[in-house]
């Protein structure tokens, strides 16, 4: 692999409430995913977030959820699938006006939070995203985990699936994230993180928390910005995949 894209979940803030500093994120990756209002993120924040990445030259992806302010986004919704297809559609084209104002466009899909989780495996819903997607038209990218039922769904219906790979989070040993509610969900060691990312761009594996070697492939890196330490987490995975030989640019 000679180059990779870092990814980072941005424009979350909302009316006085801050998350995260995504301005300063901007220097590190390559690629942003917007928030579309639904977890988080008010119109002027993702307005001002679009503004930001077109100024920094970073990619806009649309970071579309369950509508779920409360909650972040990071809890269950049993949605229909039409319901949920509208919210998604309804997302996108949000991002769209604003990303368009702000003189950039949308490039990419990522979902957000427990339903990036849930369309790992519940079928019925991962279809839903990809028919939002495919409703939206221009045929947008997917980025998604390895393995997951939405990464075939997407390729099935002649979108572009991409996998990612997340620097600061835990594996467990079939591939998927450990919980958030779990200790050690989140890592902030960000020397191993960085020399983790290193290994997956050149070796192609992630380490699983109990120790076992994952055997993966990731054109995309996530590093959350609303993870303590995030910039700084950030500015070490890019300065060593770098010094490592590997360019930093979007998959896109």
């Amino acid at each position: 692999m000679v180059y990779i894209d870092l990814n980072s979940d941005v424009g979350e803030s909302f009316g006085n409430w801050t998350m995260g500093d995504d301005s300063a994120i901007f220097r590190s990756v390559s690629s942003a995913n917007v928030a579309c209002g639904f977890h988080a993120g008010d119109p002027s924040t993702i307005a001002q977030t679009c503004r930001d990445a077109v100024e920094a030259g970073v990619t806009i992806g649309a970071h579309v959820g369950y509508r779920d302010l409360a909650g972040f986004g990071r809890r269950f919704l049993d949605l229909s699938p039409t319901e949920l297809a509208d919210d998604v559609l309804y997302q996108i084209g949000a991002l769209d006006a604003i990303s368009r104002a702000a003189g950039g466009t949308i490039k990419y899909v990522k979902p957000h939070g427990a339903l990036y989780n849930a369309i790992v495996t519940h079928e019925v819903q991962a279809q839903a995203v990809v028919d939002a997607v495919k409703a939206f038209g221009g045929d947008l990218p997917l980025l998604l985990l390895p393995g997951s039922v939405a990464l075939d769904s997407a390729e099935k219906a002649g979108l572009r699936g991409v996998a990612e790979a997340f620097a600061d989070r835990a594996y467990n040993p079939d591939g998927t994230l450990v919980s958030r509610r779990e200790p050690g969900a989140v890592l902030h060691d960000e020397n191993e993180v960085a020399a983790n990312m290193v290994r997956l761009a050149t070796e192609g594996v992630i380490i699983a928390r109990d120790g076992s070697t994952l055997k993966t492939t990731a054109e995309s890196i996530c590093l959350h910005g609303d993870t303590t330490g995030a910039v700084s987490m950030s500015a070490a995975v890019r300065r060593d995949l770098e010094a490592a030989g590997i360019d930093i640019r979007s998959f896109v």
